[in-house]
C-alpha cells in the first residue's frame, strides 16, 4: 500500500506525538503507512502526491483569520505552503482529510471565507449531517446525529464555490464539507478521546480559547460526554483510499 502523509503543525512534543497516535489508531495504520511531517519543525519541501494514497492534516493552534502581522515566520510559511498544496489537492482531486485546522486551509480558496463569526468553546456537541452528509461515502458511515469533540476560533462563514455541505451544529452552520469527490475538511476533531481533550485542555490553557477559571469544569464536561462515532472517519478514510 502506499502511504498516507499526516502533516502537522503542533509544537508541543507531547501534544503532537499524542495526535499523531491518535491518527495511526484511528486509521488502523502502521507507522510506516502514515508518515508524518511537523511543519512548525520545519518546511514541507517537495511533496509527490503520486507517492502517497492520501492526506490527512491535523489541528493547531494557528488560525487563519488571526491578524497578518501577529502571524509568527513559521505560521506564514506553514499557511503559504499549505496554501500551494491545498490548490494542487482540489486540483487533482486527491484523497485529503483536514481536520479543525483544515477548515481554515480548505474554506479559504476559491471564494470561501473564514473568520470568527461562528467560534465553538471546547467540549463536546451534537454535529448533524446534512441530507449531502449522509449521502457521502465518507461521512456516510456515521450516525447521522453524533458527539464530537471540538473548540474553535474561526469557522467557515462562507463556503468556498462548489463545496458540499456535510455536517453542521446549532452554533455553527459549516462543521464539515467536500470539494470535488475526494477532498474533505471537519471542524470537529475525529481523532480526539477524553483523555486527549483534557491534555489539550491544558497545553492550551494561555491560547485564548477559554476563562483560565473554566479549565476544570471544561475538563470534567469532556470526561461525561459520550463521543464514540467520530474517530470511525479516520477508519473509513483508509478504507476508501488505500491504494496498492
Amino acid at each position: 500500500m502506499r502511504p498516507f502523509l499526516f502533516l502537522g503543525t503542533r509544537a508541543e512534543d507531547d501534544v503532537a506525538q499524542q495526535e499523531y497516535d491518535a491518527v495511526l489508531a484511528g486509521c488502523g495504520l502502521h507507522p510506516d503507512e502514515l508518515v508524518r511531517v511537523r511543519l512548525e519543525a520545519g518546511p514541507l519541501g517537495e511533496v509527490d502526491l503520486a507517492d502517497y494514497s492520501g492526506v490527512i492534516l491535523g489541528g493547531g493552534p494557528f488560525n487563519m483569520s488571526d491578524a497578518q502581522d501577529a502571524k509568527s515566520a513559521v505560521q506564514r510559511r506553514a499557511e503559504a505552503e499549505l496554501h500551494a498544496l491545498a490548490e494542487r489537492v482540489v486540483a487533482a482531486d486527491v484523497p485529503f482529510l483536514g481536520a479543525c485546522y483544515g477548515i481554515g486551509v480548505l474554506g479559504t480558496l476559491a471564494g470561501g471565507v473564514v473568520d470568527r463569526t461562528y467560534g465553538e468553546p471546547i467540549g463536546a456537541l451534537p454535529v448533524r449531517l446534512t441530507e449531502e452528509g449522509r449521502a457521502d461515502p465518507l461521512f456516510g458511515a456515521l450516525p447521522h446525529e453524533f458527539a464530537a469533540y471540538l473548540g474553535h476560533k474561526e469557522a467557515v462563514s462562507r463556503l468556498p464555490d462548489g463545496a458540499v455541505l456535510l455536517a453542521s451544529t446549532d452554533t455553527c452552520p459549516v462543521h464539515a464539507f467536500r470539494i470535488g469527490r475526494n477532498v474533505y475538511a471537519t471542524q470537529f476533531h475525529p481523532e480526539l478521546d477524553a483523555v486527549a481533550i483534557c491534555d489539550r485542555i491544558d497545553v492550551y490553557s494561555a491560547h485564548g480559547y477559554y476563562a483560565p477559571r473554566e479549565r476544570e469544569s471544561l475538563k470534567a464536561a469532556a470526561r461525561e460526554a459520550m463521543v464514540t462515532e467520530p474517530v470511525r472517519l479516520l477508519g473509513r478514510f483508509v478504507e476508501l483510499y488505500a491504494r496498492a
